[in-house]
């Protein structure tokens, strides 16, 4: 089930809420534009698309932000093996394939994968937060 922006901007306030966050200006034009963005972007890409309608919004400010968002739970920090890190709202279970000639990053869910139990040493090694599968290989676009 998909939710609307404004459903997520009213969760992400609440959210904040909760977990005594100001709801500052920034942190709210930059989770806003994550919550609209479908191309999980990097800090960079954030700057760049928020400039025009933030002209003072430092760099700077958007990673000490998503830093905070992520430590959170509020954003994820989507992990590739590129030196820049991508980011996107935390929401729904899912999981992520990378294209290694483009970049880009789909979203999929694999319940299959998310109803699985660790296997034994994964449990005993300690307390798991969170599992998800990265794949990564070309995309059908780079592929043509």
């Amino acid at each position: 089930m998909k939710i609307t922006v404004k459903e997520q901007m009213d969760i992400f306030q609440a959210s904040c809420r909760r977990q005594n966050l100001r709801l500052t200006p920034q942190r709210l034009e930059i989770y806003r534009e994550l919550a609209q963005a479908s191309d999980h972007p990097s800090a960079e890409q954030l700057y760049l698309r928020l400039h025009d309608k933030m002209p003072t919004l430092s760099l700077d400010t958007i990673y000490r932000t998503l830093s905070t968002l992520v430590q959170h739970g509020l954003v994820n920090r989507v992990e590739t093996v590129e030196s820049q890190a991508r980011f996107e709202v935390a929401h729904v279970r899912h999981h992520h394939l990378i294209c290694s000639c483009c970049k880009k990053i789909m979203d999929f869910d694999w319940a299959p994968i998310d109803q699985l139990d660790l296997p034994e040493e994964v449990r005993q090694w300690g307390k798991v937060y969170s599992k998800n599968v990265v794949i990564y290989g070309v995309c059908k676009d780079c592929l043509a």
